[in-house]
Protein backbone atom coordinates (compact mmCIF):
# COMPACT_ATOMS: atom_id res chain seq x y z
CA UNK A 1 0.00 0.00 0.00
CA UNK A 2 1.60 3.25 -0.73
CA UNK A 3 1.92 5.77 1.71
CA UNK A 4 3.97 8.63 0.02
CA UNK A 5 2.00 8.67 -3.72
CA UNK A 6 -1.48 8.20 -5.26
CA UNK A 7 -1.67 6.94 -7.92
CA UNK A 8 -4.39 8.21 -10.48
CA UNK A 9 -5.17 6.93 -14.15
CA UNK A 10 -7.36 8.56 -17.31
CA UNK A 11 -7.34 7.12 -20.91
CA UNK A 12 -3.77 5.77 -21.65
CA UNK A 13 -2.13 8.07 -18.86
CA UNK A 14 -0.95 7.72 -15.49
CA UNK A 15 -0.54 10.59 -12.66
CA UNK A 16 2.21 10.19 -9.90
CA UNK A 17 1.37 12.31 -7.28
CA UNK A 18 3.54 12.56 -4.61
CA UNK A 19 2.06 12.89 -1.21
CA UNK A 20 4.09 14.48 1.54
CA UNK A 21 2.86 18.37 1.44
CA UNK A 22 3.24 18.62 4.78
CA UNK A 23 7.38 18.49 4.29
CA UNK A 24 7.05 20.12 0.85
CA UNK A 25 7.13 16.55 -1.03
CA UNK A 26 10.76 15.58 0.79
CA UNK A 27 11.88 12.43 -0.63
CA UNK A 28 12.59 9.95 2.29
CA UNK A 29 13.65 6.25 2.06
CA UNK A 30 9.42 5.46 1.37
CA UNK A 31 9.12 8.31 -1.00
CA UNK A 32 12.31 7.06 -2.84
CA UNK A 33 11.14 3.09 -2.79
CA UNK A 34 7.78 3.91 -3.60
CA UNK A 35 8.71 6.26 -6.91
CA UNK A 36 10.92 3.64 -8.26
CA UNK A 37 8.62 0.95 -7.61
CA UNK A 38 6.11 2.83 -9.47
CA UNK A 39 7.93 4.22 -12.15
CA UNK A 40 8.94 0.28 -12.82
CA UNK A 41 5.49 -0.75 -12.48
CA UNK A 42 4.47 1.71 -14.95
CA UNK A 43 6.67 1.29 -17.54
CA UNK A 44 5.52 -2.47 -18.04
CA UNK A 45 1.65 -1.23 -17.91
CA UNK A 46 0.76 -1.57 -21.59
CA UNK A 47 -2.14 0.21 -21.09
CA UNK A 48 -0.36 3.33 -20.35
CA UNK A 49 1.11 5.35 -23.04
CA UNK A 50 2.28 8.75 -20.81
CA UNK A 51 2.79 9.59 -17.29
CA UNK A 52 2.62 12.58 -15.39
CA UNK A 53 4.51 13.41 -12.27
CA UNK A 54 2.98 15.84 -10.20
CA UNK A 55 2.97 17.10 -6.65
CA UNK A 56 0.26 17.64 -3.73
CA UNK A 57 0.68 21.52 -1.85
CA UNK A 58 2.34 24.45 -2.68
CA UNK A 59 5.46 22.80 -3.30
CA UNK A 60 6.63 19.99 -6.33
CA UNK A 61 9.77 18.93 -4.65
CA UNK A 62 12.55 20.30 -2.07
CA UNK A 63 15.18 17.65 -1.99
CA UNK A 64 15.48 14.96 -0.17
CA UNK A 65 14.11 15.00 3.60
CA UNK A 66 17.64 16.21 5.55
CA UNK A 67 16.00 14.82 8.98
CA UNK A 68 16.10 11.53 7.41
CA UNK A 69 19.74 12.38 5.77
CA UNK A 70 20.69 13.36 9.58
CA UNK A 71 19.86 10.06 11.25
CA UNK A 72 22.04 8.62 9.20
CA UNK A 73 24.63 10.44 11.22
CA UNK A 74 28.23 9.32 10.20
CA UNK A 75 27.61 6.22 8.90
CA UNK A 76 28.42 6.04 5.65
CA UNK A 77 26.91 2.76 5.06
CA UNK A 78 23.65 4.07 5.77
CA UNK A 79 24.19 7.27 3.76
CA UNK A 80 25.49 4.70 0.71
CA UNK A 81 22.33 3.01 0.61
CA UNK A 82 19.81 6.02 0.98
CA UNK A 83 22.10 7.58 -2.08
CA UNK A 84 22.12 4.59 -4.10
CA UNK A 85 18.19 4.06 -3.49
CA UNK A 86 17.59 7.93 -4.44
CA UNK A 87 20.54 7.07 -7.98
CA UNK A 88 18.39 4.03 -8.70
CA UNK A 89 15.34 6.27 -8.75
CA UNK A 90 16.60 8.90 -10.82
CA UNK A 91 17.52 5.97 -13.17
CA UNK A 92 14.05 4.28 -13.17
CA UNK A 93 12.54 8.09 -13.84
CA UNK A 94 15.02 8.70 -16.70
CA UNK A 95 15.08 5.52 -18.40
CA UNK A 96 11.03 5.18 -18.26
CA UNK A 97 10.09 4.05 -22.08
CA UNK A 98 6.95 5.90 -21.52
CA UNK A 99 7.21 9.69 -22.13
CA UNK A 100 7.12 11.65 -18.17
CA UNK A 101 6.21 15.08 -17.86
CA UNK A 102 6.94 17.29 -14.84
CA UNK A 103 3.52 19.19 -13.37
CA UNK A 104 5.74 21.77 -11.43
CA UNK A 105 3.31 23.42 -9.44
CA UNK A 106 5.74 24.97 -6.44
CA UNK A 107 9.30 24.79 -5.40
CA UNK A 108 11.54 22.89 -7.09
CA UNK A 109 15.07 21.99 -5.16
CA UNK A 110 17.52 19.87 -5.25
CA UNK A 111 16.68 15.92 -5.47
CA UNK A 112 13.17 17.97 -6.65
CA UNK A 113 14.87 19.48 -9.70
CA UNK A 114 16.56 16.54 -10.66
CA UNK A 115 13.39 14.69 -11.00
CA UNK A 116 12.21 17.21 -13.10
CA UNK A 117 15.04 17.19 -15.74
CA UNK A 118 14.87 13.35 -15.38
CA UNK A 119 11.70 13.64 -17.03
CA UNK A 120 11.43 14.15 -20.48
CA UNK A 121 9.32 17.10 -20.26
CA UNK A 122 8.69 20.04 -17.62
CA UNK A 123 5.71 22.18 -17.37
CA UNK A 124 5.77 25.18 -14.79
CA UNK A 125 3.39 27.49 -12.90
CA UNK A 126 5.23 30.87 -13.64
CA UNK A 127 5.81 31.20 -9.64
CA UNK A 128 7.52 28.34 -9.04
CA UNK A 129 11.76 28.76 -8.14
CA UNK A 130 14.08 26.18 -8.96
CA UNK A 131 17.83 25.56 -7.27
CA UNK A 132 20.51 23.48 -6.31
CA UNK A 133 21.16 24.76 -2.64
CA UNK A 134 23.83 21.43 -1.89
CA UNK A 135 27.07 23.55 -1.66
CA UNK A 136 25.62 25.67 0.71
CA UNK A 137 24.90 22.45 2.81
CA UNK A 138 28.53 21.31 2.56
CA UNK A 139 27.29 18.39 -0.13
CA UNK A 140 28.00 17.92 -3.56
CA UNK A 141 25.16 17.33 -5.93
CA UNK A 142 26.27 14.16 -7.43
CA UNK A 143 22.88 12.49 -8.00
CA UNK A 144 21.15 14.96 -9.87
CA UNK A 145 24.19 17.11 -11.81
CA UNK A 146 24.40 14.64 -14.80
CA UNK A 147 20.68 15.18 -15.72
CA UNK A 148 20.91 18.98 -14.63
CA UNK A 149 23.87 18.92 -17.61
CA UNK A 150 21.74 17.10 -19.86
CA UNK A 151 19.01 19.44 -19.29
CA UNK A 152 20.56 23.11 -19.66
CA UNK A 153 24.03 22.18 -20.36
CA UNK A 154 27.81 22.07 -18.50
CA UNK A 155 28.20 25.62 -18.69
CA UNK A 156 24.68 27.33 -17.47
CA UNK A 157 25.05 24.23 -14.67
CA UNK A 158 28.54 25.68 -13.35
CA UNK A 159 26.30 29.18 -12.28
CA UNK A 160 23.66 27.21 -10.50
CA UNK A 161 25.28 24.11 -9.16
CA UNK A 162 28.19 26.34 -7.77
CA UNK A 163 26.33 28.86 -6.06
CA UNK A 164 23.20 27.33 -5.33
CA UNK A 165 21.39 30.38 -5.74
CA UNK A 166 17.34 29.81 -6.66
CA UNK A 167 15.87 31.34 -9.99
CA UNK A 168 12.66 31.77 -11.22
CA UNK A 169 10.74 29.80 -13.97
CA UNK A 170 11.10 32.26 -16.70
CA UNK A 171 14.89 31.48 -16.05
CA UNK A 172 14.58 28.04 -16.05
CA UNK A 173 12.28 27.90 -19.30
CA UNK A 174 15.09 30.41 -20.65
CA UNK A 175 17.83 27.49 -19.83
CA UNK A 176 15.48 24.91 -21.28
CA UNK A 177 14.87 23.20 -18.10
CA UNK A 178 11.08 23.90 -18.34
CA UNK A 179 9.71 23.75 -21.64
CA UNK A 180 6.42 25.57 -21.17
CA UNK A 181 5.15 28.22 -18.52
CA UNK A 182 2.25 28.67 -17.60
CA UNK A 183 -0.33 30.16 -14.61
CA UNK A 184 -1.40 28.05 -11.67
CA UNK A 185 -4.44 27.17 -13.11
CA UNK A 186 -3.22 26.41 -16.75
CA UNK A 187 -1.10 23.80 -15.98
CA UNK A 188 -3.89 21.40 -16.08
CA UNK A 189 -5.19 22.26 -19.81
CA UNK A 190 -1.59 22.46 -20.86
CA UNK A 191 -0.29 19.24 -19.75
CA UNK A 192 -3.55 17.14 -21.08
CA UNK A 193 -3.39 19.21 -24.84
CA UNK A 194 0.18 17.60 -24.20
CA UNK A 195 -1.16 14.45 -23.41
CA UNK A 196 -3.04 14.09 -26.36
CA UNK A 197 -0.39 14.83 -28.73
CA UNK A 198 1.36 11.62 -27.40
CA UNK A 199 -1.72 9.68 -28.00
CA UNK A 200 -1.67 10.60 -31.61
CA UNK A 201 1.63 8.90 -32.01
CA UNK A 202 2.28 5.01 -32.03
CA UNK A 203 3.35 4.23 -28.72
CA UNK A 204 6.13 1.99 -29.75
CA UNK A 205 7.76 4.59 -31.66
CA UNK A 206 7.43 6.86 -28.68
CA UNK A 207 9.39 4.59 -26.69
CA UNK A 208 12.14 3.76 -29.54
CA UNK A 209 12.36 7.77 -30.40
CA UNK A 210 13.14 8.17 -26.77
CA UNK A 211 16.16 5.57 -26.23
CA UNK A 212 17.28 6.62 -29.60
CA UNK A 213 17.79 9.94 -28.24
CA UNK A 214 19.11 9.23 -25.03
CA UNK A 215 21.72 6.44 -26.85
CA UNK A 216 23.06 9.29 -29.39
CA UNK A 217 22.94 12.15 -27.17
CA UNK A 218 24.74 11.61 -24.13
CA UNK A 219 26.98 8.77 -22.91
CA UNK A 220 25.81 6.55 -19.78
CA UNK A 221 25.32 7.91 -16.53
CA UNK A 222 26.71 5.50 -14.23
CA UNK A 223 24.40 6.39 -11.07
CA UNK A 224 25.73 4.06 -8.86
CA UNK A 225 29.30 5.60 -8.41
CA UNK A 226 27.17 8.77 -8.41
CA UNK A 227 25.61 7.41 -5.32
CA UNK A 228 29.07 6.49 -3.69
CA UNK A 229 30.45 10.21 -4.14
CA UNK A 230 27.20 11.39 -2.55
CA UNK A 231 27.25 8.91 0.26
CA UNK A 232 30.89 9.98 1.42
CA UNK A 233 30.32 13.57 1.15
CA UNK A 234 26.26 13.35 3.48
CA UNK A 235 28.84 11.79 5.90
CA UNK A 236 31.69 14.14 6.28
CA UNK A 237 31.96 16.76 8.80
CA UNK A 238 31.29 19.28 6.50
CA UNK A 239 27.96 17.54 4.86
CA UNK A 240 26.35 16.14 8.91
CA UNK A 241 27.35 20.59 9.81
CA UNK A 242 25.50 22.04 6.51
CA UNK A 243 22.72 20.00 7.67
CA UNK A 244 22.41 20.53 11.27
CA UNK A 245 22.81 24.15 10.47
CA UNK A 246 19.70 24.13 8.66
CA UNK A 247 17.49 21.78 10.49
CA UNK A 248 18.45 24.48 13.51
CA UNK A 249 18.45 27.44 11.61
CA UNK A 250 21.18 28.94 11.36
CA UNK A 251 24.06 29.48 9.55
CA UNK A 252 27.10 26.90 8.88
CA UNK A 253 30.24 27.09 10.43
CA UNK A 254 32.01 28.30 7.32
CA UNK A 255 29.26 31.05 6.46
CA UNK A 256 28.34 34.26 8.16
CA UNK A 257 25.37 35.06 9.97
CA UNK A 258 22.93 36.18 7.82
CA UNK A 259 19.34 38.24 8.60
CA UNK A 260 16.87 35.70 8.40
CA UNK A 261 16.31 31.50 7.86
CA UNK A 262 18.68 30.23 5.21
CA UNK A 263 17.43 29.13 2.20
CA UNK A 264 15.56 26.10 2.39
CA UNK A 265 16.82 23.05 -0.38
Amino acid sequence: MLKTLELAYGPQTAVVWMNRPDVRNALDGRMIEELTEAFAMLAGNADVQAIVLAAYGRAFCVGADLVWMQDCGSDTAQHEAGARAMAAMLDTVYRCPKPVIARVQGPCMGGGMGLAAACDIAVAARHAVFGQPETRLGLVPELVAPYVMRAIGPRAARRWLLTGETFGAAEAWRLGLVHDLCEPDELDPRINAMLGSFMLAHPDAVRDTKAMVQEFAYQAIDPQDCARRLAARQASAAGREGITAFLEKRSPDWAPELPGEPDEP
